[in-house]
């Protein structure tokens, strides 16, 4: 399939760098458009440029301190920074409560970033699921550095991972962080470790507490995950915790680790997709929903359980692909008579 010179004008001004064509293309993506997959599929040769920096910790921690400091310091580099920061969804509209500009003004009117409020939309691991497709346009915009912040949702934090070249866990002294960060299994995927609002009482303790903590999980890929104190607010500690981004992915370009995460990575997005796609597939017929309705009344009263109610909806869908096969060999046989 050719993409129609909409499209492709799209595409163009999207690597062009153009700033409405990048937020119309996310809009796409996010709103799960028709022309959607086939605009990610043109875009795609164009990405694997930027490098994506994920922040992730515990409500309140200053993530978005430290995502709007990190920001300037890469824009007085001249390098130009896309971030995708993870809201929770409006119960209302479904759309991002907290917006870009009031949670990051400063940055808000610098050409040389952009920033855009996805909603999580009921989606666990505090990322939406068009997150990786949106990093993917920035990337593909041209933005050398993409950085995604994550709600802070909790034991589902681990999800960052996923969308990630370097994962970022922000802390705080006096919050039980150490806690929180063995529940969330943050201690696994954390390349780097951020005490933030380090001029608070407790941070000696939380940084000694994290250091005992990080030598009893080792990696496997031999990464010592540094720990770096700052205070966002007053940009102290920005810099050592951009040498620290720079110091994994130097590691990584050392060690090959680069391309097995980023392998990870896609074989996480094409399992993400499939899913996607087949449930789709499976309740795109009219009947679908009467047939939902029946089981979850079933289940709800008894007469049935889950694991039964959805082999039957797989049974069905199995039988109207057989059929809708059937169809096709029987229209092609006739034909060729």
């Amino acid at each position: 399939m050719s993409a129609t010179p909409e499209k492709s004008s799209l595409i163009e001004r999207v690597v062009a760098g153009e700033t409405r064509a990048v937020a119309r293309a996310i809009s796409k993506v996010e709103d799960g458009s028709e022309d959607a997959a086939q605009l990610m599929k043109d875009i795609f040769p164009h990405t694997g440029r930027g490098l994506v920096v994920g922040i992730t910790g515990a409500p309140g921690a200053g993530k978005s301190s430290l995502v709007d400091k990190l920001a300037s310091l890469y824009r007085d580099r001249k390098e130009r920074v896309g971030i995708v920061a993870i809201d929770p969804s409006s119960p209302f509209s479904g759309g991002a409560i907290l917006g870009d500009r009031i949670r990051m003004q400063a940055l808000g009117l610098d050409p040389g970033v952009f920033i855009r409020s996805m909603a999580t939309r009921g989606n666990l691991g505090g990322l939406a699921r068009a997150t990786v497709d949106a990093v993917s346009i920035l990337d593909a915009a041209g933005y050398s550095k993409l950085v995604v912040e994550t709600v802070g949702v909790g034991q589902d934090e681990v999800e960052i991972v996923k969308a990630a070249d370097v994962s970022v866990v922000v802390l705080v002294p006096g919050m039980g962080d150490d806690i929180q960060a063995i529940k969330a299994g943050i201690m696994e995927i954390g390349d780097i470790f951020v005490i933030n609002k380090a001029d608070r009482e407790g941070v000696y303790s939380t940084e000694k507490e994290l250091e005992a903590l990080l030598s009893l999980s080792g990696r496997e890929d031999g990464w010592q995950p540094p720990i770096v104190k700052t205070i966002a607010t007053e940009s102290k500690g920005i810099d050592d915790l951009a040498v620290a981004i720079e110091s994994y992915r130097d590691f990584h370009f050392r060690t090959n680790l680069g391309t097995q995460r980023r392998r990870a990575i896609a074989r996480w997005r094409i399992l993400e997709l499939l899913r996607d796609r087949l449930l789709a597939r499976t309740l795109a017929s009219d009947s679908a929903s009467d047939t939902l309705d029946r089981l979850a009344e079933e289940v709800a009263t008894r007469r049935s359980d889950p694991y039964s109610a959805v082999e039957e909806i797989i049974e069905g869908s199995r039988h109207k692909a057989a059929g809708e096969g059937g169809a096709q060999t029987t229209d092609h046989s006739t034909t060729l008579d």
